[in-house]
């Protein structure tokens, strides 16, 4: 699916203009990301040593991505939503996350990695392919409806933001 990239044009701290991807390239980017990782799972036999380094790297990926989004994004869409009469669609989503948050804690527990891990993981992976899919059709033509270009823009900057932040906290 194509995202419609808006963007503007912020200064850095060297007085270079950088551009800021609006909140739904963003997500969209990060949904790329994670998709090319479920890949890589579907493409794993069992037993295979590269599911336990996918694991991982999913986990934090997706980990990151909720909190940005519950604590900046869908925070301010649900209160758009309120007056939209669109808050299911939002509530749905939060939902989604919960579900994808137990399946992640589930692939996280220290056990052997075998054959279970893998089916593990690719529930997993249907779980976020389900949810990107529901995420990218409503969710994203209600943040294009509710929300103006400016907004979009900003939303895509704090999340930037807290991304890069959380990404250090996880990497240290």
């Amino acid at each position: 699916m194509a995202v419609a990239r808006t963007t503007s044009k912020q200064s850095t701290s060297n007085g270079q203009r950088a551009e800021a991807l609006d909140v739904l390239s963003l997500l969209h980017q990060d949904h790329e990301a994670v998709g090319a990782m479920i890949e890589e799972v579907n493409d794993c036999e069992p037993g295979d040593r590269r599911l336990k380094e996918l694991s991982e790297s999913i986990a934090q990926a997706l980990t990151v991505h909720a909190k940005i989004e519950e604590d900046v994004f869908y925070p301010a869409l649900r209160k758009r939503a309120e007056e939209s009469e669109q808050l299911t669609d939002v509530f749905e989503a939060y939902t989604e996350h919960d579900v994808i948050k137990h399946l992640i804690a589930l692939v996280e527990s220290d056990r052997t990695r075998d054959e279970k891990f893998k089916a593990e993981l690719q529930v997993l992976g249907e779980a976020v392919t389900h949810h990107v899919k529901e995420e990218e059709s409503t969710i994203f033509a209600m943040a294009r409806e509710l929300m103006s270009r400016e907004e979009l823009v900003d939303f895509g900057a704090k999340m930037a933001k807290k991304k890069e932040r959380l990404m250090k906290d996880v990497a240290a």
